[in-house]
């Protein structure tokens, strides 16, 4: 490829919401690893304790919903919980309910931490008005591709 091709290329890359939000994606899944590392868990099983610690219990069909992941990835963030210690499951009628034991309420406080130092890691790069707006435009993309596929 010459150079004028390779330019065009990288062109229409960056203008691919596809490809920059991968892009995006995968540099702060990456400041998300640094950031949890210190709890010990992947960020996703940190936010999945973090929200049962939140909310008291979590019917484990509902935690699929809130992190908007699938229901097998959702067992086996679960499961890697319940195998540490952090979690264990209630059965309710045909519901299983998700709660936090004492040693996964105890990591609260460290998941706040790691939240916040990932938090500090972007904080100053957009204005707090930008962040509203990529937030806003994030919501609606997702609100509506989400409804497209039902």
């Amino acid at each position: 490829m010459n150079e004028p091709q390779r330019e065009g290329a990288q062109c229409q890359l960056d203008g691919c919401l596809f490809f920059s939000t991968a892009k995006l994606a995968r540099e702060l899944g990456r400041l998300a690893d640094e950031a949890f590392q210190k709890t010990g868990l992947s960020p996703s099983h940190a936010i999945l304790l973090y929200l049962i610690n939140l909310h008291g219990r979590v019917q484990q069909k509902d935690a699929g919903a809130l992190l908007h992941l699938t229901s097998s990835t959702v067992t086996r963030l679960i499961e890697k919980l319940v195998r540490k210690g952090f979690v264990k499951r209630q059965q309710v009628g045909k519901n299983v309910c998700l709660l936090a034991t004492v040693q996964g309420r105890a990591q609260q406080q460290e998941i706040v931490t790691a939240w916040n130092k990932l938090h500090n890691r972007y904080q100053n790069i957009l204005t707090e008005q930008e962040t509203l707006q990529f937030l806003n435009i994030s919501r609606k993309l997702l609100e509506h591709l989400t409804n497209e596929e039902k």
